[in-house]
């Protein structure tokens, strides 16, 4: 009787087996939705439609880019959170949304820790440091020294209040306790074109839309925030580098789905993303945009992400930045 019973429930596990086997090689069964919480058009959402492609090949299934924009991505992120955890609809998620933004955009709940599912990290990004060609100022530190002794005339632009470039700028200011001014524009290529004409003395952006404006000679690149220098501009040194002790940030775009998300289908896409990070032609496509390939699994973008949400909300704070 007891063998009987025996070989009863190992049949029986074996079934459960089979049924979870089964579930697992069938999602995706239906598009998959993956939600940008940037304007189309922009580095986020550029980036977002060249790794969908790849994420569709790799799950032999359409992948949907949905744009969701407002409150510093949170609308997108908060969209998200709320979804059913069945794989269908995952977060591109750009690391400003999760770590600056819960500072600053109080209107919106949402709990990063606890709201999500994470998957892995994507890419890497920097930030450059430009100044516009006519001031006078070939490095980092020439840059600083010209603020304290010009004090109230330069002035440096971002995106937006708690935009990633504003607080790479207030970090620098802390850094070197020096006084410079923030002017928010409606956006990356509004400030630009302001460091370019001189109404502003710099900014900084990202790698890979900068990198035109530095290559056509429109304006000065000093150098980027990363612990590394950039592919895409090889010859601009590190903060590190030009003087600035401690300076090393990067930003970056991962993989998220809503809490709740079943085992087999977050170790599927796992599997996806480390296939993806694999591929020859996604690596050269990434390096050609500036990005660095840096795929992690969910636990460590998770504890990236904590300890970044710690380091920017110090310097929100110390800044008095506000909305």
């Amino acid at each position: 009787m007891l063998v009987k019973k025996l070989l009863v429930a190992a049949s029986a596990l074996t079934a459960l087996s089979a049924s979870v086997s089964a579930f697992a090689a069938e999602y995706p069964e239906r598009p998959i939705r993956l939600v940008v919480s940037y304007a189309a058009g922009g580095p986020v959402d550029t980036t977002a439609r060249s790794f969908a492609k790849f994420l569709s090949d790799e799950l032999k299934q359409s992948v949907v880019v949905e744009n969701k924009t407002g409150a510093g991505g949170m609308i997108g992120a908060e969209s998200v959170s709320r979804s059913n955890p069945d794989g269908y609809t995952l977060a591109f998620l750009a690391s400003p949304v999760p770590t600056i933004a819960p500072h600053i955009q109080k209107s919106v709940k949402i709990d990063f820790d606890n709201d999500f599912t994470y998957i892995g990290n994507i890419v890497d990004y920097t930030n450059v440091l430009v100044v516009n060609n006519d001031l006078p100022v070939k490095s980092v530190q020439e840059l600083v020294d010209y603020a304290r002794n010009n004090p109230n005339t330069v002035a440096f632009g971002s995106a937006g209040i708690g935009s990633s470039n504003q607080l790479s700028a207030e970090l620098l200011k802390q850094k070197t306790d020096t006084d410079m001014l923030h002017v928010p524009y409606r956006g990356n290529s509004p400030a630009m074109i302001d460091v370019i004409s001189g109404k502003i003395s710099f900014m900084f952006d990202i790698s890979n839309t900068a990198a035109s404006y530095i290559q056509g000679g429109k304006v000065r690149a000093l150098a980027v925030t990363s612990k590394t220098r950039n592919s895409a501009l090889p010859d601009v040194p590190t903060m590190i580098e030009a003087g600035i002790e401690d300076y090393a940030v990067t930003g970056w775009y991962g993989l998220a789905a809503p809490k709740g998300l079943p085992d087999n289908i977050t170790q599927r896409l796992e599997l996806a993303l480390r296939n993806i990070d694999k591929n020859p032609e996604f690596d050269a496509l990434m390096e050609r945009g500036g990005y660095t390939r840096t795929f992690s699994n969910g636990a460590d973008l998770k504890a990236r992400l904590n300890s970044e949400h710690k380091l920017w909300g110090e310097v929100i704070e110390k800044a008095d930045i506000q909305l």
